[in-house]
């Protein structure tokens, strides 16, 4: 990977990793469904404009609106708000991965690989250890809610292998036009379940702080982190690019840490730890196999 290209995946590792603190301080005056709508509100005005729209049913924009952007970010954003540790946030919502895995081998019929199977047992130990560790510090709620954005951004996931199937389709695009779909739903639920009260306050306090938060979660992690992870794919084989997320929990974990004091117990990193782990086996195992065994023959072959 030349130089540039790498030092733009470590730009999108940081600024995904950085996102979680960020969606913290949204929190602070904006309930977590109206900041949904906020931040896709500005993801998709005014960037459509200036992006033509790709030729994709309207049935898979509403499927990944209403998954990977709805499910995924309201499930996430409730679950910080009512108390979830936003590094744990970081690392429980690498579990998509393997939701992905078991979505797929549902839908797409696709066959699971060894180093699949070892991963997701590994990654199941350490939720479960994750899990156990519940109490003032991490509320069991924060816990659930972002598993389910977990699994929604795996269905997510599912319909953009679906969208993939068009042909030749501007996934950068797809996802700025697929970004009109989130605010209503959003407006809606945010109305219902938080209230006419809790919106109006929100928007009488809205201050720099919610602004700034709003503009980075649409402008920076969501067209320009998403932006510069699809050119990435474009020109390197995914399995070059993919490894590059296993560092967004670490940034996460880190940030969280610097800027709003986290503290994690030794029972949560034992279950971040097992579950990194589980996807480090999961994106390498194949490969370190692989090497393995050709190692061996050549050994035997001496």
């Amino acid at each position: 990977m030349a130089i540039r290209h790498l030092m733009l995946a470590l730009m999108i590792v940081v600024v995904w990793g950085v996102n979680f603190v960020i969606i913290k301080f949204g929190l602070h005056n904006v309930p977590p469904l109206l900041l949904g709508a906020l931040r896709f509100l500005a993801a998709a005005l005014p960037a459509i404009f200036f992006v033509p729209r790709p030729k994709v049913p309207l049935s898979l924009y509403l499927a990944y609106g209403l998954t990977i952007s709805v499910g995924q970010f309201g499930f996430m954003f409730s679950a910080i708000y009512v108390g979830m540790p936003t590094g744990l946030t970081s690392v429980v919502l690498q579990s998509q991965a393997f939701f992905t895995l078991i979505l797929s081998a549902m839908w797409l019929k696709e066959h699971w690989h060894s180093n699949q199977l070892i991963g997701l047992l590994l990654a199941a130990g350490g939720l479960m250890l994750i899990g156990l560790s519940h109490g003032v510090s991490m509320p069991i709620l924060g816990f659930l809610l972002t598993l389910a954005g977990a699994l929604m951004w795996a269905t997510g996931n599912i319909v953009t292998r679906f969208v993939a199937r068009v042909g030749n389709v501007n996934m950068f695009a797809f996802v700025v036009w697929a970004s009109l779909v989130p605010p209503i739903p959003f407006f809606l639920l945010s109305l219902l379940l938080e209230g006419p009260q809790k919106i109006a306050a929100a928007f009488h306090g809205f201050d720099g702080v919610s602004l700034g938060a709003v503009l980075y979660l649409a402008w920076v992690a969501t067209l320009l982190g998403y932006g510069s992870w699809s050119k990435l794919l474009a020109i390197y084989p995914a399995n070059k690019v993919a490894p590059f997320s296993l560092l967004v929990p670490v940034v996460g974990l880190l940030t969280a840490w610097l800027v709003l004091n986290e503290q994690l117990s030794s029972l949560q990193w034992a279950g971040c730890g097992l579950l990194m782990l589980g996807l480090l086996v999961n994106v390498f195992g194949g490969v370190w196999w692989r090497k393995w065994r050709a190692a061996k023959e050549v050994v035997n072959v001496a």
